[in-house]
């Protein structure tokens, strides 16, 4: 790692540890010509996802839309905020786990219903009215029944 200071190519590792989100690693280092402290942030590289939307366009993932439709189908639900988090990890965990650089929109609702069924039923049914697109009553009870299966 450069120093920022003097500009030297080679500087040493004094400490290392994981960053406050645990999403990376704080490295403390010390250049060897000057002598000065800095501190540098060590992450994954991940390789942008694209998501295919049922209309065949295609925009870059974004956690933040699996998190809303989660939130959304857990309102008012005795469902714990740290459930509701790890159902939303558990769900981008396995859309990465697939190492495809495009993915069906369709795909990633289908894994978030398969993470709701668990979770709790009733966010669950509430994540497919929206999903499905229930038309009617009918199409809702034929996905109830399904459930109940």
């Amino acid at each position: 790692m450069k120093c920022p200071y003097c500009g030297n190519p080679d500087t040493k590792v004094i400490d290392s540890r994981p960053a406050e989100d645990k999403s990376c690693i704080r490295r403390r280092r010390a250049c060897d010509v000057c002598g000065k402290r800095f501190t540098t942030y060590e992450k994954v590289e991940t390789i942008p996802l694209i998501v295919i939307k049922k209309d065949n366009n295609r925009e870059q993932y974004d956690r933040a839309k699996i998190e809303h439709g989660v939130l959304s189908a857990c309102y008012k639900r005795p469902v714990s905020a740290s459930d509701i988090q790890k159902t939303i990890d558990d769900v981008e965990l396995e859309i990465f786990n697939l190492e495809e650089r495009e993915i069906e929109s369709s795909k990633i609702g289908e894994i978030v219903m398969d993470k709701l069924r668990t979770l709790d039923p009733v966010a669950y049914v509430r994540f497919a009215s929206v999903y499905r697109e229930f038309k009617d009553v009918n199409t809702f009870m034929s996905e109830l029944k399904k459930f109940l299966q």
